[in-house]
Protein backbone atom coordinates (compact mmCIF):
# COMPACT_ATOMS: atom_id res chain seq x y z
CA UNK A 1 0.00 0.00 0.00
CA UNK A 2 1.20 3.63 -0.22
CA UNK A 3 1.45 5.99 1.60
CA UNK A 4 -1.15 8.90 2.68
CA UNK A 5 -1.50 11.25 -0.28
CA UNK A 6 -0.04 14.54 0.47
CA UNK A 7 -2.07 17.63 0.40
CA UNK A 8 -0.65 21.43 0.06
CA UNK A 9 -3.30 24.02 1.20
CA UNK A 10 -2.89 27.19 -0.20
CA UNK A 11 -3.89 30.73 1.51
CA UNK A 12 -4.16 34.19 1.27
CA UNK A 13 -5.71 34.82 4.51
CA UNK A 14 -7.18 33.87 7.60
CA UNK A 15 -7.30 30.22 7.19
CA UNK A 16 -10.73 29.48 8.08
CA UNK A 17 -11.49 26.61 5.57
CA UNK A 18 -8.06 25.69 6.22
CA UNK A 19 -8.71 25.37 10.12
CA UNK A 20 -11.83 23.08 9.15
CA UNK A 21 -9.22 21.11 6.86
CA UNK A 22 -7.14 20.92 9.96
CA UNK A 23 -9.82 19.97 12.58
CA UNK A 24 -11.35 17.33 9.86
CA UNK A 25 -7.35 15.96 9.54
CA UNK A 26 -7.45 15.58 13.60
CA UNK A 27 -10.46 14.11 13.74
CA UNK A 28 -10.11 11.13 11.30
CA UNK A 29 -11.95 12.38 8.46
CA UNK A 30 -9.22 12.34 5.87
CA UNK A 31 -7.66 9.43 6.37
CA UNK A 32 -6.48 8.89 2.66
CA UNK A 33 -4.39 11.89 3.26
CA UNK A 34 -2.42 14.23 5.35
CA UNK A 35 -1.58 17.92 5.03
CA UNK A 36 1.91 18.45 3.88
CA UNK A 37 2.50 21.89 3.79
CA UNK A 38 0.71 25.38 3.71
CA UNK A 39 1.50 27.81 1.16
CA UNK A 40 0.66 31.38 1.43
CA UNK A 41 0.47 34.22 -1.64
CA UNK A 42 0.70 36.75 1.65
CA UNK A 43 3.29 37.45 3.90
CA UNK A 44 1.68 37.53 7.49
CA UNK A 45 -1.46 35.68 6.07
CA UNK A 46 -2.71 34.26 9.79
CA UNK A 47 -3.40 31.11 8.11
CA UNK A 48 0.36 30.73 8.73
CA UNK A 49 0.11 30.61 12.34
CA UNK A 50 -2.62 28.13 12.37
CA UNK A 51 -0.21 25.44 9.87
CA UNK A 52 2.43 26.52 12.77
CA UNK A 53 -0.09 25.16 15.83
CA UNK A 54 -1.25 22.48 14.04
CA UNK A 55 2.45 21.58 13.16
CA UNK A 56 1.84 21.76 9.99
CA UNK A 57 5.28 23.18 7.66
CA UNK A 58 4.36 26.63 6.09
CA UNK A 59 5.49 28.88 3.77
CA UNK A 60 4.85 31.98 1.77
CA UNK A 61 5.52 32.73 -2.06
CA UNK A 62 4.87 36.14 -3.53
CA UNK A 63 4.96 37.08 -7.24
CA UNK A 64 6.49 40.28 -5.72
CA UNK A 65 9.39 38.39 -4.71
CA UNK A 66 9.61 35.92 -7.87
CA UNK A 67 10.10 39.18 -10.29
CA UNK A 68 6.62 40.52 -9.96
CA UNK A 69 5.66 38.35 -13.29
CA UNK A 70 2.74 35.32 -12.64
CA UNK A 71 5.31 33.04 -14.36
CA UNK A 72 7.84 33.84 -11.89
CA UNK A 73 5.02 33.07 -9.15
CA UNK A 74 3.79 29.96 -10.61
CA UNK A 75 7.02 28.29 -10.99
CA UNK A 76 8.39 29.06 -7.66
CA UNK A 77 4.78 27.56 -6.17
CA UNK A 78 5.22 24.51 -8.28
CA UNK A 79 9.25 24.02 -7.19
CA UNK A 80 7.84 24.18 -3.51
CA UNK A 81 5.12 21.51 -3.91
CA UNK A 82 7.34 19.42 -6.09
CA UNK A 83 9.86 19.83 -3.43
CA UNK A 84 7.55 18.54 -0.94
CA UNK A 85 6.16 15.95 -3.32
CA UNK A 86 2.33 16.98 -3.44
CA UNK A 87 -0.44 15.15 -5.02
CA UNK A 88 -3.39 17.25 -4.05
CA UNK A 89 -3.43 21.15 -4.17
CA UNK A 90 -6.83 22.57 -1.56
CA UNK A 91 -7.55 25.80 -2.29
CA UNK A 92 -8.40 27.37 0.73
CA UNK A 93 -9.54 31.40 0.13
CA UNK A 94 -6.59 31.34 -2.20
CA UNK A 95 -7.03 34.59 -3.85
CA UNK A 96 -4.66 34.02 -6.91
CA UNK A 97 -5.93 32.92 -10.22
CA UNK A 98 -3.72 30.19 -11.98
CA UNK A 99 -2.39 29.78 -15.55
CA UNK A 100 -3.53 26.85 -17.85
CA UNK A 101 -0.05 25.85 -18.00
CA UNK A 102 -0.28 25.43 -14.22
CA UNK A 103 -3.56 23.68 -13.37
CA UNK A 104 -2.27 21.25 -16.05
CA UNK A 105 0.63 20.66 -14.14
CA UNK A 106 -1.70 19.22 -11.26
CA UNK A 107 -4.36 18.05 -13.74
CA UNK A 108 -7.71 16.76 -11.39
CA UNK A 109 -5.62 17.34 -8.48
CA UNK A 110 -6.98 20.75 -7.43
CA UNK A 111 -9.81 21.66 -5.68
CA UNK A 112 -11.43 24.51 -4.55
CA UNK A 113 -14.65 25.54 -2.37
CA UNK A 114 -16.48 28.56 -3.86
CA UNK A 115 -19.23 29.97 -1.71
CA UNK A 116 -22.46 29.71 -4.18
CA UNK A 117 -23.85 27.31 -5.88
CA UNK A 118 -22.03 27.47 -9.33
CA UNK A 119 -22.80 28.34 -12.62
CA UNK A 120 -24.25 31.03 -10.04
CA UNK A 121 -22.41 34.19 -8.98
CA UNK A 122 -18.98 32.43 -9.89
CA UNK A 123 -16.12 33.37 -12.10
CA UNK A 124 -13.61 36.30 -12.55
CA UNK A 125 -14.32 38.68 -9.81
CA UNK A 126 -16.66 37.23 -7.75
CA UNK A 127 -14.92 36.19 -4.11
CA UNK A 128 -15.17 36.49 -0.80
CA UNK A 129 -18.08 39.18 0.38
CA UNK A 130 -18.84 39.99 -2.97
CA UNK A 131 -20.30 36.70 -3.70
CA UNK A 132 -22.88 37.00 -1.07
CA UNK A 133 -23.51 40.74 -1.68
CA UNK A 134 -24.50 39.15 -5.61
CA UNK A 135 -26.92 36.67 -4.24
CA UNK A 136 -28.61 39.00 -2.01
CA UNK A 137 -29.23 42.17 -4.44
CA UNK A 138 -30.61 38.94 -6.82
CA UNK A 139 -32.91 38.39 -4.67
CA UNK A 140 -32.22 34.49 -4.73
CA UNK A 141 -33.53 32.44 -1.75
CA UNK A 142 -31.17 29.37 -1.52
CA UNK A 143 -27.50 29.97 -1.95
CA UNK A 144 -24.46 27.67 -0.85
CA UNK A 145 -21.02 26.74 -1.52
CA UNK A 146 -19.16 24.12 -4.51
CA UNK A 147 -16.16 22.53 -4.59
CA UNK A 148 -14.82 21.99 -8.11
CA UNK A 149 -12.03 20.87 -9.38
CA UNK A 150 -9.69 23.96 -11.16
CA UNK A 151 -8.47 24.21 -14.34
CA UNK A 152 -8.05 27.55 -16.13
CA UNK A 153 -11.08 29.16 -15.91
CA UNK A 154 -12.25 30.99 -12.70
CA UNK A 155 -14.51 28.56 -10.84
CA UNK A 156 -14.53 26.42 -14.39
CA UNK A 157 -13.61 23.11 -13.55
CA UNK A 158 -15.74 19.96 -12.87
CA UNK A 159 -18.32 19.89 -9.75
CA UNK A 160 -17.01 17.64 -7.23
CA UNK A 161 -19.63 18.54 -4.47
CA UNK A 162 -22.36 21.00 -3.67
CA UNK A 163 -24.39 21.78 -0.36
CA UNK A 164 -27.16 23.83 -0.40
CA UNK A 165 -27.98 27.15 2.74
CA UNK A 166 -30.89 28.75 2.93
CA UNK A 167 -31.06 32.47 2.72
CA UNK A 168 -32.70 34.45 5.81
CA UNK A 169 -34.92 37.61 5.57
CA UNK A 170 -32.63 39.37 7.45
CA UNK A 171 -29.25 38.29 5.88
CA UNK A 172 -26.54 40.62 5.33
CA UNK A 173 -23.37 39.92 3.11
CA UNK A 174 -21.60 39.11 6.40
CA UNK A 175 -24.49 37.14 8.25
CA UNK A 176 -24.74 35.02 5.03
CA UNK A 177 -21.01 34.50 4.59
CA UNK A 178 -20.43 33.32 8.22
CA UNK A 179 -23.42 30.78 7.60
CA UNK A 180 -22.46 29.53 4.48
CA UNK A 181 -19.04 28.72 5.62
CA UNK A 182 -20.32 26.93 9.04
CA UNK A 183 -22.81 24.87 6.98
CA UNK A 184 -21.68 24.43 3.79
CA UNK A 185 -17.63 24.93 2.98
CA UNK A 186 -16.18 23.43 6.35
CA UNK A 187 -18.30 20.37 5.65
CA UNK A 188 -18.06 20.22 1.73
CA UNK A 189 -14.05 20.92 1.35
CA UNK A 190 -12.76 18.10 4.27
CA UNK A 191 -15.69 15.42 2.29
CA UNK A 192 -13.88 16.62 -0.94
CA UNK A 193 -10.55 16.37 -0.14
CA UNK A 194 -10.87 12.51 1.01
CA UNK A 195 -13.06 11.81 -1.98
CA UNK A 196 -10.12 12.80 -4.12
CA UNK A 197 -7.20 11.95 -1.67
CA UNK A 198 -9.07 8.29 -1.98
CA UNK A 199 -9.02 8.59 -5.52
CA UNK A 200 -5.54 8.99 -6.21
CA UNK A 201 -4.71 6.75 -3.66
CA UNK A 202 -6.20 3.92 -5.51
CA UNK A 203 -4.59 4.74 -8.51
CA UNK A 204 -1.15 5.04 -7.34
CA UNK A 205 -1.83 1.45 -5.73
CA UNK A 206 -3.00 0.16 -9.05
CA UNK A 207 -0.08 1.68 -10.73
Amino acid sequence: MTEKIRIAVLVSGGGTNLQALIDAQQAGEIPDGEIALVVSNKTGAYALERAAKAGIPAVTVTKKANGGTQEGFEQALLAVLKENRIDLVILAGFLAILSAGFTRAYNDRIINVHPSLIPSFCGKGFYGLKVHEAALEYGVKVTGATVHLVNEIPDGGRILLQKAVDILPDDTAETLQKRVMEQAEWKLLPLAAQLVAHQLLEEKNNV
